[in-house]
Parts: C-alpha cells; sequence; structure tokens
C-alpha cells in the first residue's frame, strides 16, 4: 500500500507543470540564482519524463500483433523471386541453332527485339561436361565458353528473318575487347545480353556488343564480329 501511495504520488508531482518563479521565490524568500536552478531542473525532469512516454508508446505500437492474432511471418525465400519469363524454349532455340549436345550454350532467351536484340541465360550446372577437366578441385566455367554462349545468344538474332537468317549458318569473324571479371561456377545462372550494333546485309557481317552477367553484375564483356553463311 506505501508503494502504491509512493508511485502515484511520484507520477503525479512528474505530471503537475511547475509554478512560476516569482511566486516560489516570494513564498520561500529564496535568493534568485536558486530558483533558476530548480526551474531548469524541473524542467529538464519534465522533458525526460515526456520522452520516456513517448519511447513507451513506439515500443508498444511495434510490439502490437496483428488483428486476428496471428504472429507475422516473412515470405518464404522460394517466394520471393519470380521466374525467369520465356519468350523461346528450347525447342524453339534448337530450330534456330545448328548447335547440340555438349556445345549448345542456351537454355531458354528471356528477352527478344527483332533485329535489334536478344538476352539468354545458361543454367550452369556441375553436370556440363566441361567441369571435370576445368577444375577438378574448383568448377569454373572456361572463359571460352562464355563468349560462346554470348555468340550463340548472337546468332538467334542474326539467323532470324528480321536480319536475313534464311542462311543456315554464322561463324566467329573477331572478337575484341573481351573482359573476364569474375569467374562463373556451378550454381550460377549465365544471363548474356547481345545488342546488333551494325549490320551488313550484302557481306552477311554483322558488328555485335555481348554482356554476361550473374547476379545482376558483369562477368564478361565484349565485341563481336559475326558472318553468316551458307554449308
Amino acid at each position: 500500500m506505501a508503494s502504491t501511495i509512493f508511485s502515484q504520488s511520484l507520477f503525479s508531482n512528474l505530471s503537475v507543470s511547475p509554478p512560476p518563479i516569482h511566486k516560489r521565490c516570494a513564498a520561500d524568500a529564496a535568493p534568485l540564482s536558486l530558483c533558476v536552478k530548480q526551474s531548469r531542473f524541473l524542467c529538464r525532469s519534465h522533458v525526460v519524463t515526456t520522452q520516456f512516454v513517448e519511447t513507451q508508446k513506439n515500443f508498444l505500437v511495434d510490439s502490437t500483433l496483428p488483428e486476428d492474432g496471428s504472429s507475422r511471418a516473412e515470405t518464404p525465400i522460394e517466394l520471393r523471386y519470380p521466374a525467369f519469363p520465356t519468350v523461346m524454349d528450347i525447342n524453339k532455340i534448337r530450330e534456330i541453332l545448328p548447335h547440340r549436345y555438349p556445345f549448345l550454350l542456351v537454355d531458354r532467351v528471356i528477352e527478344y527485339n527483332p533485329g535489334v536484340s536478344a538476352v539468354g541465360i545458361k543454367n550452369v550446372t556441375i553436370n556440363d561436361d566441361f567441369f571435370p577437366g576445368h577444375f577438378p578441385k574448383r568448377p569454373i566455367m572456361p572463359g571460352v565458353l562464355m563468349v560462346e554462349a554470348l555468340a550463340q545468344v548472337g546468332g538467334i538474332v542474326m539467323l532470324q528473318p528480321e536480319v536475313g537468317g534464311s542462311r543456315d549458318n554464322f561463324f566467329f569473324a573477331g572478337v575484341d575487347k573481351v573482359r573476364f571479371r569474375k569467374p562463373v561456377v556451378a550454381g550460377d545462372t549465365l544471363v548474356m545480353r547481345m545488342n546488333l550494333v551494325k549490320l551488313q546485309k550484302r557481306f552477311g557481317i554483322a558488328k555485335m556488343e555481348g554482356k554476361a552477367y550473374v547476379g545482376g553484375e558483369v562477368v564478361c564483356e565484349g565485341e563481336f564480329l559475326m558472318a553468316m553463311g551458307s554449308d
């Protein structure tokens, strides 16, 4: 009972605003400097009490549960990220490109702008036939195969009717400014974009620019010169 009376009196004293300085000084006949000090102390205690109440309110708001009483659940990681779209599946790619296992390095086309660009993906897995030898203790996708995969995405652009793709094959005529930024390992998804920069239809030669990404970071890039031709 005594503790309850003490706590009520404590909080009631904190909630009451301090009396004016001139009245307290007149009643107590205290020096002016002492009145000023007491006023500052009371003002500070009032600020601290106000901040404590606001903090308590914020804590109560943050710790409240949903109205239905259920606990807050995070979206499972397998449901957070949408799958890549499919513009061309592997069957359509096989109709366009002459490559076959083990050298077909494009699994899906996720964007295609006729006569302009294409974006393809290559799912890099430990079952790829180049990993046993490159390297047995640290599987890394060979850089030359990243360049080849980019070229195949470029071939999908070149062998379409919008570019004059009535011919059966395309070949490397040159590569320039190729850079490898990061290693690509088993489990990565290689996302490759090829843009057509210049096309000479008369000679069947095209200049293209390509970049390959893993997780949004560039891992390989370069300039490609491609030539179309029949057997």
